[in-house]
């Protein structure tokens, strides 16, 4: 039975599915380390493609699913102990809570943020390029 199996649904799918994402590119990652080194446990029945995936059935390939297989069971889990689930029921709680701007007003305030940074762009910039002038001016001697 999972823990308030009801609350905090969209944070609990957002973190698992996250999570899991992860979880298949290491699986993904080792099956290629794997695929040519483990040749022992290929036996006669497997080494044919799959049909959808193309992907031969090999020795790395059920390493690395069954890996991933592991994973995502351990992710499930893990996700539904009582201090992960309280976690994300509360963040989700929060959430809900946040006032989300418009799109005028993201527009406006990114246009801020871009104007802001473009005008300290240009004093840094400018201060650089004069700093750089003094000092090669003292330490050159004029030149």
């Amino acid at each position: 039975m999972a823990y308030k199996q009801d609350q905090g649904r969209m944070a609990r799918m957002a973190a698992y599915w996250s999570l899991a994402i992860l979880v298949f590119y290491g699986c993904h990652s080792l099956h290629g380390e794997l695929n040519g080194r483990v040749d022992a446990l290929q036996h006669d029945l497997l080494g044919s493609p799959l049909p959808v995936l193309g992907l031969t059935v090999n020795g790395a390939f059920l390493i690395a699913a069954s890996c991933l297989a592991a994973g995502l069971y351990a992710l499930h889990r893990w996700q539904e102990t009582p201090k992960v689930a309280d976690l994300l029921i509360e963040t989700e709680g929060e959430l809900k809570k946040v006032t989300w701007p418009t799109l005028p007003e993201a527009i406006n305030a990114s246009i801020v943020v871009l104007v802001t940074v473009a005008i300290l762009m240009v004093l840094l910039a400018g201060s650089d390029w004069i700093l750089g002038k003094v000092f090669s001016r003292i330490l050159l001697g004029g030149a």
